[in-house]
């Protein structure tokens, strides 16, 4: 059984059709991608997950216990954490105090939140930023907090939103990099969705592509790279190989 499963999934908003039976499965342990045009239905597959909309049709589970409908605390709770594309950390907070926003969720106070935190920052090459504020990191570094505050909550399942973007190609390296150790040395499953394909390409044992919200091919990176229908909604115009 899939850790998290869709099926179906399907959300209009005021007549528009944003995804449409949209299905996939995400392996335990598993790093899969979603890709797409931008407007695909990618964020809006990803705010459905993580109960930001219910969905108008379709069901979500992970580890075989139904999530779709649920508040996104709920589902936070349940294992499933995001990040976002435009990155906003609480400015005045230090690093680690960020990180502790994140923690509270899964642990029993507050010393146990900052050791959690601690733990996560020096996953993601932050414990010598722990004590300065958030405001002073550069972008990467604030990419590294998102990634940091959501993995803090414990989660079985990480959505990761365009964490790549904005970067340069060697700090894209740096956190393809990253995700890997953190996928080796902890089994962390995530489900990703990016634009920049050198770091798909280098990330993802599975793709699953999105065009008009719907789902239009699957498979591992070279199958959807040599794919006609992905060659001509998507790859030869928009990603950055």
């Amino acid at each position: 059984m899939a850790l998290l499963e869709v099926r179906n999934l399907t959300k209009f908003f005021r007549g528009l059709r944003a995804v449409h039976a949209v299905s996939f499965d995400v392996e335990q342990g598993a790093i899969v991608a979603m890709i797409g045009p931008n407007g695909a239905g990618k964020t809006t597959c990803f705010n459905l997950i993580a109960g930001v909309f219910p969905a108008d049709s379709g069901e979500i589970s992970l580890g075989g216990e139904r999530i779709g409908g649920l508040r996104p605390d709920q589902v936070c709770r349940a294992g499933v954490a995001r990040t976002f594309q435009v990155v906003k950390p609480f400015p005045q907070l230090t690093v680690e105090e960020n990180v502790i926003v994140g923690a509270l969720n899964a642990t029993s106070g507050v010393a146990e939140a900052r050791r959690e935190a601690a733990r996560v920052l020096e996953l993601l090459h932050l414990d010598g930023k722990s004590a300065e504020p958030a405001s002073s990191l550069t972008l990467p570094e604030r990419k590294r907090l998102e990634v940091a505050r959501a993995m803090a909550t414990r989660p079985r399942v990480l959505l990761l939103d365009e964490v790549m973007a904005g970067l340069r190609p060697t700090e894209v390296d740096e956190m393809v990099g990253v995700f890997r150790r953190i996928n080796a040395e902890t089994g962390l499953t995530i489900l990703l969705i990016e634009h920049v394909m050198r770091a798909v390409m280098a990330l993802a044992a599975q793709i699953v592509v999105l065009h008009h919200g719907e789902k239009i091919c699957e498979g591992t990176p070279e199958q959807v790279v040599n794919d006609p229908q992905v060659l001509e909604c998507y790859l030869g115009a928009e990603a950055d190989l």
